[in-house]
Order: structure tokens, then C-alpha cells, then sequence
């Protein structure tokens, strides 16, 4: 069957909404219910990992208006996806279920949403199962979100079974008994039912369109027209700071009609929307608020969402945010992350490139349709562009400018992978490639002195996905094992020792001694080398030898096989042989001697590599965070709050205790905690702890 969206002519007829709420809110079946009532036949589409962990876009046709839904997943660990789907939205419909509240993810999302005054609207799920009341839904949402959350519907019930909904403005209903929306006069108990919420809503819509006129005559008791309603309505719902509730119920689809008439009548177009845009000069970004709207203004447009086939190549989500993309056009290609974070981006390195403008299509329920051009205000699937990423803006090449990057949390979940056989070993690196290009929320890394590659990821889920996409889409088929830590060697106390490289063979013979003292230096202190020979027991050409010896074998450890840091050591009197004396003669005594000086009881230790860790949480977790920190060897250095009444908690812990951090705390603070990490430095290794590691490095040496 083929989709019949139609390219919308002006953008006044064109709405941009995200479906966002946590998983298990009903979202998707609300999105399949909303593609159902405007293709008749259609069936739903199959689900699958792929599919329950990626946006899905499809424009629909609400009489003249087309309506581009974004379905954003609900599961926090594709977070990128979520963010595709504001960013290309002008407006978002928060999906709520009744039976199980605000989790703390969608209420976080709702504040996010709020600071940049996205206009917004809430569908509450669920009503039908039995276990759940509208009110009470709707008075624990005006407690968290304030009394702008009003219901423009409220259901109409049988017992237990929603069988419509009450229009508070119109004051009619809509009933869906026969199988279809049949609107009619409310009944008596109906109309009691509708006053009982009309006041609120009126009160409103009329303070939040901030129309004093029109709060003077409903004051003084003047009979208020509906079309002078909806009009401030939708003026309320402009500004970001009012929320129609519609209540849906999920196995029927009651209030799909009632949520798509709001979304048409009362959601911004894309004129609306607010675009903060930069040029950039002498790596310095001036930035300034962006026409949008204008179909034959210069074209401002972003990547909000890559993907990649091995048939099809990579493929973009692009929204047009002003100007009109064609195809076959060159445009500007680019990128300035580090210009924003302060960073630099290896996997997504800035670049300023030309690409050519591939073939576009509308997306459609069932299948695309083409289409030679996309206007202001579309969302478009773009081809064949090689240069493009995920964030990046395209635009006249005679007019760069470059759209702020919205910001993405760090991923910080690690997995350490290893390609399965040789074959997969020369496919992992361009799969990895592919992989960073399409998903920003992954970072791959090259672990040099562990020797690993590490998937730093979202959290368990994402891994699945990752590793699925790793052997099902690019066929190479990889084997997780645990994360390394590069620990270092030291010193704790001071140590004397000999070094002796003493051989004869016939000929020249080898002949090198030398003895030295070692000192324990603070933590970041590093390496130094001390000259004391006196009286040429050592020639001055030797003592460079020395050194060098005693570095090498910093460099390849004394005890456990890691790198030593953090010492002193003073060359203080050796030998040498005017014919056998020779550098690597001095080297080999310079390395010797460290070795017998780390031989001594007592006098080297393991470091392990700690992070400062922030941790933002709800205060009611505080607690239950400090002792888990505790519990991982963490030290806790204090803690504060923010403007949100949140718990900000600053630690010290090993980064051999934070593998799993991101999955943890997600438990431990029933998913309200972030947190952030950094290397902070080294610190003494429990010895129980170190033994077991010096017993492994030594039983892996006998292998």
C-alpha cells in the first residue's frame, strides 16, 4: 500500500509533534493508534529491538494540516533518540500512564523541556485497565507541573470502560460506543460533569494568553464564544506555560480524534519555533536567533538522525528549520562540536565540508514518498550525502552558520570487546566507525596500555543493541570481557641496592656497576634521576646510560607488570672497565639494580587510578548513594544542592568500582541520579587487594 502524504504547501499547515514518556507508558501504542486513524488498513508495524529503541517518524494528513509524528523511545539508555525527536519537534506530547505516575526520567525531561519553552501537552494512558482515576492522575500532575496542567477532555465512562470523552469547551461529547467518534449533546450528569473542570480550564487559557480583555468579561460573568477559546488556547499553548491533558484509552483508541484536533488547532507550526544559530570566526562562535519559517530564506537545516545500511548507505533525518532543500543542491556540511563542549571529538572531528543533496522522501505510514524538495518546516529522509552526521547543520554555502549542538549526556557505561576470529578482527574497525556515526551516545575507544577496545554506552541495553548491530547489520560477531585497569608501581619506602652486569665470553666482555638509592616521591610527582657519582667511578658517558636503563624499566613495571611512577633515584658510586664498559652494559646494571631494590620487603605497592565522581540525585536517595559509596572504597569529600532541591554528591572512588556505576545508581536512585566522572589520580592499592593482582601478573608471565 502506498502512503498519500502530501509535500504541505505553506508552514502554517504543518505540525512537528515528539511522543515522549517512559517506557511502558502506552507511547507507541498511542503513536500506532494516531497512524491507524489515517490509514485505513493498516495494521501496526512489527515490533523488534531495532524498533522499540529508535525514533520513528511518519507524517500523517489531519485534514489540510500535516502532521509529522516522532515516536521517541521511552528506554533512558537511548537518550540520542530522544533527543533527535525534540530536536526536530516544534512540540511534545509527554505520554503518561495512569497506573504508574511520572517516573523520574520523563519529570527530568518535562523541567528540560520547560527551560527552553517547548510547547507541550500531556495524553494520560491507561484509564481503561481497571487500576487507575483520572482525577487523582490529574491532581498528582498539577502537584509536580502546577495548575497550567488543565484537561481539555475528561473521560466519559460505563463502570469501568472509557467509552468517550467530555469536550470542556465545546461542552459536548464524544462517543465512541457504536466503534466510531460520534459527537453530540452532553447529557445532564454529563454537563455537571464538564462544569466541575470548565471554570479551571477557562481561567486558564485566558491567564496564560496573558488576554486581559478577555479575563474582564469572565470575570464580569460574560458568556465566553468557543472559537475565542480555542484561539486562546492555542496562544496559551504557544508560550510553553499551558498543558491540555486529553485522556486516552489505549485498547480502544478513545481521544485519538480529541489529542489530533488539539495537536492541529492548538500546537505551533514551525514559525514558531525558537533556532539559536552561530558563525564562526578565528574559532569563535557569535550567536544569534535564527529566522525560521521562511521557505525562500537562506537555508538553515540539521542532521538529527543518522543511519546506516550496507546495501543503502547512510542515510539522514534532516529538519528543515528555513530556506528550501533541493535536490541535487550543494550545501554546507558542518560540524563544531569541540567549539561548544570544549573538547575535541575524535570520532566526530570539526569539519566545515560541501555535500551534494541525495535523493528525499517524506516519511509515510507504510513506505516514503519522493520528493524533489522540502520547505521550511519539514522533516525529510535524505540520501547519498557521504560528508553529513548526526548534529550537523547544512546551509548555504554562501551564508555558513552553524546550529547549536543540543547537549548529550556522557555515556558511561564500558564494555571491553574483542573481535571473535581474524575475519571479524579486519571488519570491527570500519563497523566501529559506522557504528559512532549513527549513534552519538556511543564513544569508541583504543585502550593502548590495557590493549582493549571499550564501547562506552548508556547502559545494558544499549550494549544489546550495539553488539546486535555489530553481527546483524555488519556481520562481525565480537566477545565482551571485562574492563582493565591500568594500575602503576611505586615506592613506599626508601631502598638501597647494586645493579651488576658483569660477562665474559671471549673478546670484549660486558662490565657494568652500579648502586643507587631510591626515594618514595608524592602522588603526580613522576620520575627524576639523580646524578651523585663523584670521582669518575662512573665516566660521564655512562651515567645517561644509566638512567636509561632504570627508565626502561619503569616503563615495563618491577612487580606486577604495570608502569612505576612516583620515585626518585640517586646514582650514588659503580664501576666500569676501560675496555668491557659499554651503554647497554650501564643500561642492563641501571635496570638490575631497580629490580633488587624492589626485591626489598616492604618497600613497593600498587596504585590504582581514581575519578572524582558527582552524583545528582533525589535527596530522598542521598543516603542510600553515600553508603554504596562507601561500599566501592569511595571516599566522600561533601556534598550540596541545587536550584531543584536535588542532592549533589562529590567522591573520590577507584575507577575498578565504577564499571557498572551507570546500572547501579539507575537502581539505587530508582532512576532520578546522573552522574559525572574524571580522572583524579592514584592512590595506594589495598594490599589484598594488589596481592591477588601481582599473583595473576605472574601467573599470566608463566603462560
Amino acid at each position: 500500500m502506498s502512503s498519500q502524504a502530501n509535500v504541505p504547501q505553506t508552514v502554517s499547515s504543518i505540525r512537528n509533534v515528539v511522543l515522549v514518556g517512559s517506557a511502558g507508558s502506552g507511547k507507541t501504542t498511542l503513536y500506532e493508534h494516531l497512524l491507524r486513524s489515517r490509514t485505513p488498513g493498516y495494521r501496526g508495524e512489527k515490533m523488534d529491538p531495532e524498533r522499540t529503541a529508535a525514533l520513528a517518524v511518519t507524517s500523517i494528513q489531519v485534514g489540510s494540516t500535516t502532521v509529522t509524528l516522532l515516536d521517541a523511545p521511552g528506554h533512558p539508555d537511548f537518550v540520542g533518540e530522544l533527543r533527535a525527536g525534540l530536536r526536530g519537534a516544534d512540540g511534545a506530547v509527554f505520554v503518561i500512564s495512569a497506573s504508574d505516575g511520572v517516573d523520574a526520567a520523563t519529570e527530568a525531561l518535562w523541567h528540560e523541556c520547560a527551560a527552553v519553552g517547548m510547547p507541550r501537552g500531556i495524553a494520560i494512558t491507561k484509564l481503561d485497565d481497571g487500576r487507575s482515576d483520572f482525577s487523582s492522575v490529574l491532581a498528582d500532575l498539577q502537584a509536580m507541573w502546577g495548575q497550567a496542567v488543565q484537561p481539555a477532555y475528561v473521560p466519559l465512562k460505563e463502570g469501568d470502560k472509557i467509552t468517550g470523552n467530555l469536550s470542556l469547551v465545546s461542552q459536548s461529547a464524544h462517543d465512541y460506543t457504536s466503534g466510531q467518534r460520534v459527537r453530540r449533546d452532553a447529557t445532564g450528569a454529563e454537563l455537571s460533569t464538564i462544569e466541575e473542570h470548565r471554570a479551571a480550564l477557562i481561567e486558564g487559557i485566558i491567564q496564560e494568553s496573558e488576554d486581559d480583555a478577555l479575563m474582564d468579561r469572565y470575570l464580569e460573568g460574560d458568556v465566553l464564544k468557543q472559537d475565542e477559546l480555542v484561539e486562546d488556547l492555542t496562544k496559551a499553548i504557544y508560550t510553553g506555560r499551558f498543558f491540555p491533558v486529553v485522556p486516552v484509552a489505549s485498547l480502544n483508541g478513545v481521544g485519538v480524534e480529541e489529542l489530533l484536533t488539539i495537536i492541529k488547532n492548538a500546537f505551533p507550526n514551525p514559525s514558531r519555533h525558537h533556532l539559536t544559530v552561530s558563525k564562526v570566526a578565528a574559532g569563535k562562535i557569535d550567536s544569534v536567533q535564527a529566522e525560521v519559517g521562511n521557505p525562500d530564506g537562506s537555508l538553515v537545516a540539521e542532521v538529527i538522525r543518522t543511519t546506516s545500511d550496507q546495501f543503502s548507505g547512510r542515510g539522514s533525518l534532516v529538519r528543515v528549520f528555513n530556506g528550501t532543500l533541493r535536490l541535487d543542491d550543494a550545501v554546507m556540511v558542518s560540524g563544531h562540536r569541540s567549539l561548544f563542549t570544549g573538547r575535541a571529538d575524535d570520532a566526530h572531528p570539526d569539519h566545515d565540508d560541501t555535500d551534494k543533496i541525495g535523493p528525499m522522501s517524506v516519511p509515510g505510514v507504510t513506505e516514503n514518498t519522493p520528493t524533489p524538495q522540502a520547505t521550511a518546516g519539514q522533516i525529510v529522509f535524505v540520501t547519498k550525502m557521504t560528508k553529513a552526521e548526526t548534529s550537523d547543520t547544512l546551509s548555504s554555502k554562501d551564508s555558513p552558520v552553524l546550529v547549536n549542538p543540543w547537549n548529550l549526556p556522557e555515556p558511561l557505561l564500558p564494555v571491553a570487546i574483542r573481535a571473535a576470529t581474524r575475519n571479524d578482527e579486519d571488519k570491527l574497525p570500519a563497523a566501529l566507525n559506522r557504528l559512532a556515526v549513527e549513534d552519538t551516545t556511543v564513544r569508541v575507544a583504543s585502550d593502548a596500555e590495557t590493549k582493549q577496545t571499550v564501547l562506552w554506552t548508556m547502559g545494558q541495553a544499549h550494549i544489546d543493541l550495539l553488539l546486535a548491530r555489530l553481527k546483524d547489520r555488519y556481520g562481525v560477531n565480537v566477545v565482551s570481557e571485562p574492563i582493565k585497569v591500568a594500575l602503576r608501581e611505586t615506592f613506599i619506602a626508601s631502598a638501597k641496592a647494586d645493579g651488576s652486569h658483569v660477562k665474559q665470553s671471549g673478546g670484549h666482555g660486558q662490565y657494568a656497576k652500579c648502586s643507587i638509592e631510591v626515594e618514595p616521591l608524592e602522588r603526580g610527582a613522576g620520575f627524576e634521576f639523580v646524578d651523585k657519582i663523584v670521582g669518575g667511578v662512573i665516566p660521564r658517558q655512562f651515567i645517561p646510560s644509566v638512567e636509561k636503563g632504570i627508565r626502561n624499566q619503569l616503563e615495563k613495571g618491577v612487580v606486577a607488570g604495570f608502569p612505576m611512577v612516583d620515585v626518585r633515584v640517586n646514582l650514588v658510586f659503580g664501576k666500569y672497565h676501560p675496555v668491557d664498559s659499554s651503554d647497554l652494559a650501564f643500561q642492563m646494571a641501571g635496570s638490575l639494580a631497580l629490580k633488587e631494590a624492589a626485591s626489598k620487603p616492604g618497600t613497593t605497592a600498587l596504585l590504582e587510578p581514581l575519578d572524582k565522581v558527582t552524583v545528582t540525585v533525589d535527596e530522598q536517595y542521598m543516603g542510600a548513594v553515600m553508603t554504596d559509596i562507601s561500599g566501592r572504597r569511595g571516599q566522600v569529600l561533601g556534598t550540596d544542592a541545587d536550584e531543584a532541591h536535588h542532592a549533589i554528591i562529590h567522591a573520590l572512588v577507584p575507577q575498578s568500582e565504577l564499571s557498572k556505576y551507570a546500572i547501579d545508581l539507575r537502581g539505587l536512585a530508582r532512576g532520578s541520579g546522573s552522574f559525572t566522572r574524571e580522572f583524579h589520580g592514584y592512590e595506594i592499592l589495598p594490599t589484598m587487594i594488589a596481592d591477588q593482582m601481582i599473583a595473576a601478573s605472574k601467573e599470566a608471565g608463566k603462560g
